[in-house]
């Protein structure tokens, strides 16, 4: 069996934070609808590859999994209050985006070996529309060094969350559609990873087309 990679208490606060917060404002502030649940493993670690228009789609797309997923987010979200201690509880550690940061590489990896699932934004950063037009090949490499399938998702809508000049998320309707697992590539080579991704950026522009 794998051991937790929170303490029981993190875990706790986390399904309270989940319950209490984030998914009630996901089904009922932002009338967010997701298709495709049944195709999360109820169990094991996989890597969570996804489009990201806003800084709220992690815990959006944490919530939408059923389970809790390890996320690399920006460093930079770890310098705003409040924002910070909730994708802290959610699971989320640092990257820096204008590097290969090997820390970042390491936590997914460390998660996955801890039977947990770990979400990567495949572009690296947010796209104004939320299609992938340049997908990176971080998520592939974190799966073929941990030999853990990866789940494509789709984030629509959350593009529209933010509106200049407020704090306030506009509430905007939301679409979370979960593709089928890809079996981990079977190698580290540049030209399989680069394939692999292509595939994951494909379907998940695809899911994000079907639109509301």
């Amino acid at each position: 069996m794998s051991k937790s990679r929170e303490p029981v208490e993190s875990l706790l606060l986390y399904y309270l934070f989940k319950w209490s917060i984030v998914s009630p404002m996901l089904h009922l502030y932002f009338r967010g609808r997701i298709y495709g649940a049944e195709n999360v493993p109820a169990e094991g670690p996989f890597v969570v590859v996804s489009n990201h228009a806003s800084d709220f789609d992690p815990p959006i797309l944490s919530s939408s999994m059923r389970r809790p997923v390890a996320f690399m987010a920006k460093e930079e979200l770890f310098k705003v209050p409040i924002l910070k201690q909730a994708i802290t509880l959610y699971g989320a550690y640092p990257v820096k985006r204008e590097s290969a940061d090997r820390s970042a590489i390491r936590s997914a990896i460390q998660s996955l070996e801890n039977g947990w699932a770990t979400g990567v934004f495949l572009q690296g950063t947010r796209t104004p529309d939320g299609r992938i037009t340049d997908p990176k090949l971080g998520a592939a490499l974190i799966a073929a060094k941990a030999k853990a399938p990866l789940l494509p998702v789709s984030l629509w809508g959350t593009d529209a969350i933010a509106s200049k000049g407020s704090i306030v998320p506009r509430p905007v309707p939301l679409t979370v559609r979960i593709g089928k697992l890809i079996e981990a590539p079977a190698s580290s080579d540049r030209a399989e990873l680069e394939a692999l991704t292509q595939r994951c950026a494909t379907e998940i522009n695809a899911m994000h087309d079907l639109g509301r």
